[in-house]
């Protein structure tokens, strides 16, 4: 029997009655399986709050209709399964019409989102982080059997319920999970493959187009190559079954604030259930799901909306509590009493061992205040600004967490590459600091200066820092008179075109996700070197102070990371793919 199993049956003839208790306890038990389901089924991460909300509803809804008690876990899944796909399809309706087409050029990549969330929450490594990023790769049905046969790995689901959560017969289940592990493997196989240094230069140039972005199109591409290549195919060696790898993965972290203010237990919920409201229709797992979609707008509850206080996950029979990002005590979300009319609130949560004493846990059922909305990202886009002082030493600069920034070019230089030529271009992919390096030839070619631009982007790319000792417009050391670093009178001048910001020696870039840096040289000769960085070397050039004597060490570098989302975005960004790069517009629009 899987563990976690269903409510007893008499907490579901009671919750079918309307007992708010009852229901209380069948929410507390089912919220985490129907929010692991649909985050790891739905392609996009920012709607899974309110894809859960709706699921939720429909759950306490339409309990009252439910035909088998014994049923239950399966008829949960079955709605969750298809909220997320009417979600999907509602969404994908809206972007095709209107300014929403637009913007879904610019939506992040929320597998990557996904991936990366859960690698960097529960501290993963090894095989376990190449698994987590290997299911970037997968096709969205991949990912929705995926969701369900994770589950079924750690005893948290049985394979009849799989199957009928997706119409099949157990027969046609186990075909099914057998090709999606198929796909899953070789997606280990191409996740190493592209981390392996040194590359395998067939791999190198079968990936010069490739935006970055994994997906079933670029699998399917590149396993034809995995599995042919003598030295890429020798990355399955080692690799151990998917099966122990995933299972202690199987319950994701519930963001607190579905558990604190939890909208589908309001007083409406409970005449819905013992008046079965709503027109119900049967299941083939033997229940029932509501018809339509049940909720408000004033219900609405969006990742945008809600701060994330903290996450309960469930780990063997107890609970583990992660720490609040709270600053202070006060940065808390208030909690109000409740009213006269409204219902009274449950229980308070009983504080696990691992909580911090000093930290009180939320009060489940009773209304949380919103707290103001996070820093949207992309709000802020760099802009033109002024030298500071020379002689300031640069604010402290946020940590954010880094692993590995892998670069694709053509010429490699140091260890990054070297982008010399109109057209040429890096991609870089992963979750740290990299250094972009001016060179600017004003001494070959001078005039206007077409800006580099940032395409393909998936995830978040923010400009953190800059340094190198000079910003480009400072005056160089045993030039003539107004020499700077863009050139002077007599060899001619380097000019920025109107807005664009003026760059530093070094610039620091902070990526988590990918994206495709080009060089758009027409008329003005310029060379960037794309290297490596850390939070450390970032740190150690923009705090060198200035040199009187050294030909190049002019001033304290700058700080421009806050650490969070309103961090700026270098300019002439987009998540788009332009057949013409130097087209890019300088107000980046990323969000």
């Amino acid at each position: 029997m899987p563990r976690h199993a269903a409510p007893a049956a008499d907490v579901i003839a009671a919750a079918r009655a309307g007992d708010r208790g009852a229901l209380e306890e069948l929410s507390s038990r089912t919220l985490p399986l129907v929010y692991s389901v649909a985050a790891r089924a739905h392609p996009y991460r920012d709607d899974v709050d309110d894809v859960v909300q709706e699921t939720m509803m429909r759950i306490l809804r339409g309990i009252g209709g439910l035909e088998r008690p014994e049923a239950f876990r399966s008829w949960v899944i079955t709605i969750t399964v298809n909220e997320v796909r009417d979600h999907i399809r509602r969404r994908g309706r809206r972007e095709t019409t209107g300014a929403a087409f637009d913007a879904a050029e610019h939506r992040p990549d929320p597998a990557a989102d996904f991936a990366e969330g859960v690698i960097l929450d529960l501290r993963l490594s090894g095989q376990r982080e190449e698994s987590v990023r290997a299911t970037r790769w997968l096709d969205e049905d991949d990912r929705e059997l995926l969701s369900l046969w994770w589950l079924e790995t750690a005893g948290r689901l049985a394979r009849p319920e799989l199957a009928s959560a997706l119409d099949m017969t157990g027969h046609q289940a186990a075909v099914r999970v057998q090709r999606m592990k198929e796909r899953l493997h070789t997606s280990r196989v191409i996740v190493r493959a592209l981390a392996a240094r040194p590359a395998c230069g067939e791999l190198t140039r079968l990936t010069l187009d490739w935006n970055g972005a994994p997906s079933g199109l670029w699998r399917k591409r590149l396993s034809r190559h995995v599995r042919q290549c003598p030295r890429c195919v020798r990355h399955e060696e080692g690799m151990l079954a998917p099966e122990g790898l995933l299972a202690s993965l199987a319950l994701l972290p519930v963001p607190v604030a579905l558990l604190a203010w939890r909208p589908w237990l309001s007083a409406g919920t409970h005449a819905a259930a013992a008046g079965q409201a709503g027109t119900t229709v049967t299941s083939g797992s033997g229940g029932s799901a509501t018809a339509g979609t049940a909720g408000t707008a004033g219900t609405s509850l969006t990742a945008k909306a809600v701060v994330a206080a903290s996450a309960l996950l469930a780990v063997g029979g107890g609970v583990l509590v992660y720490a609040a990002p709270w600053s202070s005590p006060s940065a808390r979300p208030a909690t109000a009493a409740p009213t006269a009319s409204g219902p009274a609130p449950a229980p308070s949560l009983t504080a696990s061992a691992s909580a911090s004493p000093s930290r009180p846990a939320p009060v489940l059922g009773s209304a949380v205040s919103r707290p103001s909305p996070r820093p949207r990202y992309g709000s802020v886009v760099d802009i033109v600004d002024s030298a500071p002082p020379a002689d300031r030493p640069p604010a402290a600069l946020p940590h954010r967490p880094q692993t590995t920034v892998t670069m694709t070019g053509l010429k490699s230089h140091l260890d990054g590459y070297q982008l010399v030529h109109r057209g040429d271009t890096v991609v870089l992919r992963g979750k740290g600091y990299f250094t972009v390096h001016w060179d600017v030839m004003y001494g070959l070619r001078p005039g206007l200066l077409t800006m580099p631009s940032w395409t393909g982007l998936r995830g978040r790319l923010f400009h953190v820092a800059s340094g190198g000792g000079h910003r480009m417009d400072d005056r160089q050391p045993g030039a003539t008179a107004g020499g700077t670093w863009m050139g002077n009178r007599q060899q001619g001048l380097i000019i920025l075109p109107p807005g664009a910001q003026q760059m530093w020696q070094n610039e620091y870039y902070y990526l988590d996700g990918s994206v495709t840096l080009h060089l758009n040289e027409t008329q003005a000769d310029y060379n960037l070197d794309v290297l490596p960085s850390s939070w450390q070397e970032t740190a150690d050039d923009i705090a060198s102070p200035p040199a009187p004597h050294s030909a190049d060490r002019e001033r304290y570098g700058l700080v421009r990371d806050t650490g969070r989302d309103d961090a700026p975005v270098p300019q002439y960004t987009t998540r788009s793919t332009p057949t013409e790069a130097g087209t890019v517009p300088q107000r980046s629009v990323v969000s």
